[in-house]
């Protein structure tokens, strides 16, 4: 944001990385970089969409992503290019950076920029989160292991998410079930990191980019692309929202390690049967194979979970959600403005969360929804 002369000028990164909702205050434009920022007094509240500018009251387009040259349809061309884009990213949100921590959730994507950071560093660290025994626990501290880091684990018991979940809600600023669970483990992982670094790398954008998505098994040509573009643009007021704000909730930066531009570029110029790939329809494949010799084997093959199952955290909660809220509750409170209805009880529970902290109605539209994704 700035002013030129007596005009303001808003603009916003491409994929919406960095945070920025507009609303209206008698005629004028007003903006935050968080709903609860903005008084009683503000209607239209909107998140800025990415990619525009404002200028003189009007929204530009902004610069695109530059398109990289022809893409060699060779696998090992594809997946060597990959891997020299993803090291230059991690190179560039290393420097200057003493210290560097990432959010390794056990996943391939947190893996991968784990691995890439230590060829980079000698003093990385990665923070885990999870109930006992959730299986991304094994899964992260194998990575850990395997390329030297310093680990830290913070194993959590249903009674604390459940303590933190009113915080999270208010950070998050958000009621989305898919994006709450996630956000709970994030909330905690970044407050083990907190005492330790100040910038963490972070995995979001690689489901994103190289279809990691389960509902994208069965896509491909236009039809996977169209999938993916929809799937980046929404980046903005879910993944990316809830690891913003869950990092600026204990003081650290997050750093998307996938987001860079010209890794970017290069994802969405790459055929989608290397995305998704052979007989069995491998999500991700060409970042599987990019990664292959970097990371133990049972983590590059490892099938995708959701992060919140992964963690343990889906079960508990819905059992909590479903003990504390009726049928007749759940039927009567569940329409909650036209053409909005949730689906689940756990939705509720956290819907009525979200309504003591922001009871006015207008801020709905702003409120990221994930409808059937599934991040890690």
């Amino acid at each position: 944001a700035l002013l030129d002369g007596d005009d303001l000028v808003l603009a916003r990164d491409p994929l919406g990385q960095a945070p920025l909702y507009t609303g209206q205050i008698e005629g004028r434009v007003c903006f935050a970089s968080e709903i609860k920022a903005f008084g009683e007094n503000v209607t239209d509240i909107q998140p800025f969409p990415p990619g525009q500018c404002l200028v003189r009251g009007e929204l530009r387009p902004i610069r695109k992503l530059a398109a990289p040259p022809p893409v060699d349809p060779d696998p090992d061309k594809i997946a060597a290019e990959l891997l020299r884009r993803l090291e230059r990213s991690i190179e560039r949100r290393l420097a200057q950076t003493p210290r560097i921590g990432v959010w390794l959730s056990g996943g391939l994507d947190s893996s991968v920029l784990t691995a890439l950071a230590a060829a980079v560093s000698r003093s990385v660290s990665t923070f885990s989160a999870g109930l006992a025994g959730a299986p991304d626990l094994a899964f992260a501290r194998d990575v850990a292991d395997h390329v030297g880091a310093d680990h830290h684990e913070r194993l959590c018991t249903i009674g604390e998410m459940l303590e933190v979940l009113p915080s999270v809600i208010y950070h998050l600023e958000s009621f989305d079930a898919p994006l709450v669970r996630s956000s709970i483990a994030n909330y905690l992982v970044a407050g083990a990191a907190a005492g330790h670094v100040r910038v963490v790398l972070s995995g979001e954008g690689g489901d994103e980019l190289f279809a990691g998505y389960s509902f994208l098994k069965d896509k491909e040509g236009d039809s996977l692309r169209a999938a993916l573009a929809d799937a980046q643009g929404a980046l903005h007021n879910t993944a990316l929202q809830r690891v913003d704000r869950m990092a600026a909730a204990h003081g650290t930066r997050p750093r998307p390690g996938f987001l860079d531009p010209d890794v970017v570029a290069f994802a969405n110029a790459l055929p989608g049967d290397v995305k998704i790939h052979g007989p069995e329809r491998t999500e991700k494949w060409i970042l599987r194979r990019a990664i292959q010799g970097r990371l133990p084997e049972e983590v590059v093959w490892r099938p995708k979970e959701k992060f919140w199952s992964g963690s343990g955290i889906s079960e508990k909660l819905a059992e909590v959600a479903n003990r504390e809220i009726g049928d007749d509750a759940f039927a009567r409170e569940r329409d909650i403005g036209p053409g909005d209805t949730l689906g689940s009880k756990e939705d509720l529970y956290y819907y009525r969360i979200f309504r003591r902290w922001f009871p006015r109605v207008k801020v709905l539209g702003s409120v990221g929804r994930t409808l059937h994704r599934e991040g890690r």
